[in-house]
């Protein structure tokens, strides 16, 4: 006879969609496909996509991570743009340097881009709603002259705007920022600025739209919740802020290791998700570390169906 206690009770909701959205699916087989082409070694200027298990999976394959382009040899091995977008500056050099590149820009960032571009074109101020610092935000702000663009992160931000100076005004936004956040900055620009012109299409992901969704709903039937992601992956910190708005105590954590334990004593319900760059993976062991502790009733949530994909660039796509 055993004299192990019985495992407490744990209602695990499991969100869905969650994890790898169809950008950061096509910036990894993007790598993959090269180092299957090429062989290695393959460079990737910045982190493919902010995970850290997808960068140490990556780096044991071949792959050379680097932080600018001089640390990328001339020759015919490719270097790769990240999946968050870089600056035109960065392509420039690279023709400079005769350097054989790939893009992995997400296509709903490049989307972003273009909108940026057709403003400036059209001698609009532009705002662009984001975090500074992100890789997103400084690739889009990059698309442009040094003060074309202006910044904004919080409605105080859009308060201190120059007022208007006869030009008309356009925003456009990071794609992996909080849903409720950026409508409340929207409002207060539309507030300020009547005749801003709106991106035609919502810049924020089909991605990050459905994630927030998920644990929203989620959160609003669980004690706690975890979410699985990088603490430099935009979406996945707001993912731990959606659930936390909705009075849930969150933790982010990269992988099973980073669970606080303590923090779920006494928790009888956690829901788990996992931020677009975060591989299933991760989430299986997850679920293994509870199963693990507690007598676990696991269900899924599900709050919407992705079937969007984005083709390899033409290149990847046409050697045999």
């Amino acid at each position: 006879m055993s004299d192990a206690l019985p495992k407490p009770p744990l209602r695990v909701v499991l969100c869905a969609p969650r994890g790898f959205c169809a950008g950061v699916v096509r910036a990894v087989d993007i790598v993959e496909r090269a180092l299957q082409i090429y062989g290695a070694p393959v460079y990737v200027r910045h982190e493919i996509v902010h995970n850290r298990f997808v960068v140490d999976s990556l780096k044991a394959k071949g792959v050379v991570f680097i932080k600018e382009l001089a640390e990328a040899p001339p020759g015919p091995q490719p270097v790769i743009f990240s999946a968050h977008g870089v600056a035109k500056a960065v392509p420039e050099e690279a023709t400079a340097r005769n350097l054989f590149t790939i893009d992995a820009t997400c296509p709903l960032v490049t989307k972003v881009h273009r909108e940026a571009q057709v403003h400036f074109k059209h001698g609009r101020r532009i705002v662009l709603i984001g975090h500074v610092g992100h890789p997103e935000v400084i690739g889009t702000m990059g698309q442009l002259p040094p003060g074309a663009v202006t910044l904004v992160s919080s409605i105080d931000e859009v308060e201190r705007l120059a007022p208007d100076d006869g030009r008309p005004i356009a925003y456009v936004t990071q794609t992996t920022l909080s849903v409720d956040d950026t409508r409340e900055i929207v409002a207060a620009l539309q507030a300020r600025f009547p005749a801003i012109h709106a991106p035609p299409n919502e810049d924020i992901c089909y991605a990050t739209t459905n994630r927030q969704a998920a644990i929203k709903t989620a959160a609003r039937q669980v004690e706690a919740a975890i979410v699985v992601g990088a603490a430099n992956s935009s979406n996945s910190q707001r993912l731990r802020e959606v659930a936390e708005r909705e009075g849930c105590a969150a933790q982010l954590v990269a992988d099973e290791r980073g669970i606080d334990w303590a923090s779920l004593a006494g928790v009888a319900s956690v829901a788990i998700t996992a931020g677009a760059s975060a591989p299933e993976a991760l989430v299986e062991r997850i679920l293994e570390a509870l199963h693990a502790r507690y007598d676990v009733a696991l269900e899924t949530l599900t709050t919407a169906n992705e079937a969007m994909a984005f083709p390899l660039p033409r290149a990847l796509r046409e050697v045999p």
